[in-house]
């Protein structure tokens, strides 16, 4: 007897609907029954943010998140949000200051610094560091993440070029 049960949803812009265990994750259900494997399981505890992903607009922790809570919602990964280009410059910006490495953390990164720029301010050093403090990194020490994170902010706001952003 199966106990799974039938969810519709918004994936990256596209009506899903598939048979879900009630206890399967939403990061676990992407990846294995969707195959958007961008968001990654971490430590399972929503300590790491690695299986971060966007429900209904707002960031969440993919393993701390059931599958089946999201019927009807919208829900976007990292690769959606590439896709349609609204992190091209965080993306660039990461590459040219050496703001991953291994990039096992960089999408729940992105998506987190993503989330802090949406106001269009400008965020001091310590006001980064703390918005990302939930996303560990192993490799990079977090003060290129930082630069990167904050160029983009200036350059979005005008205060520098977009070259220099990057």
């Amino acid at each position: 007897m199966s106990t799974a049960v039938e969810v519709t949803l918004m994936v990256n812009g596209e009506r899903v609907s598939a048979a879900v265990e009630p206890r399967k994750t939403l990061v676990d259900f992407l990846r294995e029954d969707l195959a958007l494997t961008g968001s990654h399981v971490g430590c399972e505890h929503g300590v790491c943010g690695a299986c971060t992903v966007r429900l209904d607009g707002a960031i969440v922790r993919g393993c701390l998140t059931l599958a089946v809570q999201c019927d009807g919602a919208v829900v976007e990964t990292i690769e959606g949000v590439s896709d349609s280009g609204e992190i091209a410059d965080l993306q660039q910006a990461f590459e040219r200051r050496n703001a991953l490495q291994c990039g096992y953390c960089t999408p729940g990164m992105l998506l987190t610094a993503a989330e802090l720029l949406k106001s269009g301010e400008v965020p001091s050093r310590e006001a980064i560091r703390a918005y990302l403090s939930g996303n560990y990194c192993r490799c990079t020490g977090y003060h290129a993440i930082v630069d990167a994170v904050e160029a983009v902010a200036r350059a979005r706001a005008g205060q520098v070029g977009v070259g220099e952003a990057q």
